[in-house]
C-alpha cells in the first residue's frame, strides 16, 4: 500500500537518471550551454541598446523573444544542472519555490509563442505595407504590442496554477527535472477534471491563435512576393521570414512532444531530455539566428573591431 504524506512543504524532483560515467559530461554541456545562452543574448541586448541605427521595432520586439529565453533558461537549467550532481535522495525542493518555478517555465512557453506572433504582425507590416510602417509600428503600437502578449501570458499562466494550487497533495515526488503545471497536480489524489479541461482549453486556444496567425500572416506575405517583381523585396521577405519560422518549428516541436509524452509514463525520460531541450535549443540559436544575419548588427559589431584595431596600433 502507498504511504500518503498530505501536504507535505518539502518535495523530491526525481531529475534526469544519469549514469555515473556520464555525469560530468553532461553537466558541463548542460553548463556551458547555459554560459552560451546568457551571454550572447544579453550581447545581442547590449548591442541594440548601444547602437542607435537598432532601435528598429523589428529589434525592440525581439528583445521580447531575448528576455524570455533568459528568465526560461535561468529558472530551469541551475537547478537541473544542481540535481545532476547530487544524488535522488538530495534532490530536495519547497514547494513554494517549486510552485515559482512552475509559474515561470509555463511563462517561458506561452510567451515564447506570443512574443513570436507579435514579431509575425511585425513582418507583415514591413513586408506587406513598406510605405505605411513607421506610421503603423510606432513606440505606442510597439509598447500595445508587448503588454499584449505579456498580459495574455500572464492571465492564462495564472489561471492554469491557480486551479493546480488550490489542490491537496498527498505525493511529494516530482517526476520530471523541474516543476511544471502537469507535475505539481499530479501530486493531487482529488479530482484534476478541471484542471485537465482547462489545460486542454489553454493549449487549445494558444496553438490555434499562434498558428494561425503565423499561419495568415506569411500567407499575405507569401502573396505579396509572389506578385512583388521586387528582388530586394522577396530576398529580405525570404530571409527573415524563413528564419523566423524555423525558430518556430523548433519550438513547437519539443513544447508539444512534452505535453504529449505527458500522457505516458513509460517514456518518462525522453520527455525530461525533451523538456530541456526545448529552452535550450531555441535560446541557443535565436542570437545566432537573429543576430548574425542581421546587416544591422554586423555592421555594429565589424565597426567596433575596426576600432579596437586602431586603439590597439596606437
Amino acid at each position: 500500500m502507498e504511504n500518503y504524506t498530505f501536504n507535505s512543504f518539502t518535495l523530491q524532483l526525481e531529475g534526469l537518471n544519469v549514469k555515473k560515467a556520464a555525469m560530468y559530461p553532461i553537466f558541463f554541456f548542460l553548463l556551458f550551454t547555459y554560459l552560451f545562452i546568457m551571454i550572447a543574448n544579453v550581447g545581442i541586448v547590449v548591442l541594440i541598446f548601444i547602437d542607435s541605427s537598432l532601435h528598429q521595432p523589428m529589434y525592440l520586439l525581439f528583445c521580447n523573444m531575448i528576455f524570455n529565453d533568459i528568465l526560461g533558461n535561468s529558472v530551469m537549467l541551475p537547478r537541473v544542472l544542481s540535481d545532476i550532481l547530487l544524488p535522488p535522495s538530495e534532490r530536495l525542493i519547497s514547494y513554494y519555490e517549486c510552485v515559482v518555478q512552475a509559474f515561470f517555465s509555463h511563462i517561458f512557453g506561452t510567451a515564447a509563442h506570443t512574443v513570436l506572433m507579435i514579431m509575425a504582425f511585425d513582418r507583415y507590416v514591413a513586408i506587406c505595407n513598406p510605405l505605411r510602417y513607421t506610421a503603423i509600428m510606432t513606440n505606442r503600437m510597439l509598447i500595445k504590442l508587448t503588454v499584449s502578449a505579456w498580459g495574455a501570458t500572464l492571465f492564462l499562466v495564472g489561471i492554469l496554477l491557480g486551479l493546480t494550487i488550490r489542490l491537496n497533495r498527498c505525493r511529494t515526488l516530482i517526476k520530471n527535472t523541474y516543476c511544471d503545471n502537469a507535475s505539481l497536480f499530479k501530486l493531487s489524489c482529488e479530482s484534476v477534471f478541471i484542471n485537465n479541461i482547462y489545460g486542454l482549453t489553454f493549449t487549445v486556444v494558444l496553438l490555434t491563435a499562434s498558428i494561425g496567425s503565423i499561419v495568415l500572416t506569411y500567407s499575405k506575405i507569401t502573396v505579396v512576393c509572389l506578385t512583388s517583381k521586387n528582388k530586394s523585396l522577396n530576398s529580405k521577405a525570404l530571409k527573415t521570414c524563413s528564419t523566423h519560422l524555423f525558430v518556430y518549428t523548433i519550438m513547437f516541436i519539443c513544447g508539444k512532444v512534452n505535453i504529449v509524452l505527458h500522457r505516458f509514463p513509460q517514456y518518462a525520460e525522453y520527455r525530461k531530455v525533451c523538456v530541456i531541450l526545448f529552452h535550450i535549443i531555441p535560446g541557443s540559436l535565436n542570437p545566432i539566428i537573429y543576430g548574425v544575419q542581421s546587416k544591422e548588427i554586423k555592421r555594429f559589431l565589424s565597426k567596433l573591431f575596426k576600432s579596437r584595431k586602431v586603439l590597439s596600433s596606437l
